[in-house]
């Protein structure tokens, strides 16, 4: 009898494990990613699934964001508790919607650009790649970033939305995520270093199972940025630099702790307000930029305009630089796309290599005697 129970239990076990998979344990704390710059996200790998934690998504945040990332051959065999997690994503990813221009260089340079099915505002994409892929119908038109269209983006299906917030307030991504669409913020621009923002590539590549790939991508830009920074120590003068301009009564300038300031800094010139320091841009007006920056050998980034004649008419005091003067000035508003946009706000982040050699290009041209300058062009 006893002989007969153990042939049945036997049995049954075996039929049951036919009919449904054993479940894996879930193990944890296995190895985490090495991130040299970026402190706003953390990658550490279990043994069957991996964390993907945001804890910078916006500046001055208290909240910290973490997603398990599934591999789809495992997505069966592991039970997670989703409490502890803000969202389970099988990896790799097949359909994406992004909602910052940033964003497409990292798709681009891992090609998985494919994946994109949706965006919000496509006629700020300047990559000739996807804007053919927008032409096509690949990608779906979603309205606007603060409002997106959930009606076209529920239809679409993505397996996850890439967003990026400015206080953690957003009703619509609250309504993605009730959905069922998991929302995951990213915070590249709220590094503050320019290497730190492009390693954010990181972020994309363990999303995709590209992760060796993004490693090697990023290593690429890192040895391109060290070793441009490195032959601009090498400039025998450092030219007095003036940024940005006015808007209705204020100037805005970025502050000496900026990427941007870096930037000037790693290109080896003289930024007029290096000496600053503090989060976003520096306002002052007009009186003041003009006592210290009206014989500014070079000026950068004037807002939006794209030619000194438009610069003259928005305002006569702008004639009265030495930069305008000398038409010295240089803008990366006249490098867009076919339908506007324009390429530094796109690519500038993910390539900080490009913009800090045009700004080397700009001051010390006989450094980079071959170089054509990638975002920045003379004003028209």
């Amino acid at each position: 009898m006893i002989s007969r129970f153990i042939f049945i239990s036997v049995f049954i076990l075996l039929f049951n494990c036919k009919d449904k998979e054993i479940q894996h344990p879930v193990k944890l704390d296995v190895a985490t990613s090495n991130l040299s710059y970026s402190e706003g996200f953390d990658i550490t790998h279990h043994e069957n699934f991996s964390t993907l934690t945001i804890k910078s998504p916006w500046p001055k945040s208290d909240k910290t964001y973490r997603y398990a990332l599934v591999q789809k051959n495992m997505a069966s065999k592991i039970t997670l508790n989703k409490d502890d997690f803000d969202g389970v994503i099988t990896i790799p990813i097949e359909k994406m919607v992004v909602t910052s221009t940033t964003h497409i260089p990292a798709l681009e340079l891992l090609e998985v650009e494919e994946t994109l099915v949706g965006f919000p505002g496509t006629d700020y994409i300047s990559s000739e790649k996807t804007r053919t892929r927008i032409d096509n119908g690949n990608i779906r038109e979603l309205g606007k970033n603060e409002g997106i269209n959930t009606e076209v983006l529920l239809e679409i299906q993505p397996d996850v939305v890439v967003g990026f917030g400015i206080d953690g307030n957003n009703k619509t991504f609250e309504t993605i995520k009730k959905s069922g669409i998991p929302v995951i913020y990213n915070g590249d621009w709220v590094e503050h270093s320019p290497l730190a923002k492009a390693e954010w590539i990181k972020f994309f590549g363990v999303l995709y199972n590209r992760a060796q790939k993004a490693d090697s991508i990023f290593k690429s830009i890192e040895k391109n940025y060290l070793e441009a920074k490195s032959l601009a120590s090498n400039a025998l003068n450092k030219p007095s630099v003036l940024s940005g301009a006015m808007h209705k009564d204020i100037w805005y300038l970025p502050n000496g702790t900026s990427t941007e300031a870096q930037i000037l800094k790693d290109a080896n010139v003289n930024y007029l307000w290096n000496e600053t320091e503090g989060t976003g841009s520096i306002s002052l007006n007009f009186e003041v930029v003009f006592e210290r920056a009206k014989n500014a050998e070079i000026w950068i980034n004037p807002s939006y305009y794209t030619s000194y004649e438009a610069l003259e008419k928005a305002n006569q005091h702008y004639t009265k630089f030495d930069a305008f003067k000398n038409k010295t000035i240089y803008t990366i508003a006249n490098t867009t796309g076919k339908t506007g946009g324009v390429l530094y706000y796109e690519l500038g982040i993910a390539r900080p290599d490009l913009v800090l050699k045009d700004i080397i290009k700009i001051c010390h041209p006989e450094l980079l005697n071959n170089y054509k300058p990638y975002f920045f062009k003379p004003l028209d």
